[in-house]
């Protein structure tokens, strides 16, 4: 019941960062701090997968009314946090997260690929720009037990 859920929620795109914590970088006299975010995204095709990443949030008067254009910088890393469980074949690559981070054509996005020579699942984060993305990127792996191979899609 909770993959056909998160299948669901993929499929649709409301696939949703869960809050983990936040530090204040720049004061703000009106509207709320620069701060840096730290989010928690279940991976929606892989049970047992996590990445947290963390990125800068612009704040002010624009932060607060949803106006400002949040940095391009982020930094991932995801981990085993149960025991992991591919119910379905993956695509070599696949974009399992994206969210908007400007109020026109700029998202971040996380997309996951899959090393079989290593049994290697590799998450890459960055933000696009609808006419001129960003080079900033992270990128983390989560290895898989041998004894679980993990399927890929024809």
């Amino acid at each position: 019941m909770k993959l056909l859920t998160a299948l669901a929620m993929l499929s649709f795109g409301i696939v949703r960062a869960e809050g983990i914590g936040s530090v204040d970088t720049a004061f703000k006299l009106i509207g709320p701090d620069h701060k840096i975010t730290v989010e928690a995204y279940d991976d929606p095709g892989v049970n047992g997968v996590a990445c947290y990443v963390s990125r800068a949030k612009t704040g002010g008067i624009k932060g607060a009314l949803g106006l400002a254009e949040d940095k391009a910088e982020a930094s991932i890393a995801c981990r085993q946090i149960g025991p992991i469980s591919i119910p379905a074949a993956l695509p070599q690559q696949q974009e399992v997260f994206n969210e908007r981070i400007s109020l026109l054509f700029k998202h971040l996005r996380i997309v996951r690929m899959v090393d079989t020579k290593r049994n290697t699942l590799v998450y890459l984060t960055y933000s696009d720009r609808l006419i001129d993305g960003s080079p900033q990127n992270s990128v983390t792996a989560v290895p898989v037990p041998k004894e679980t191979p993990i399927p890929l899609r024809k």
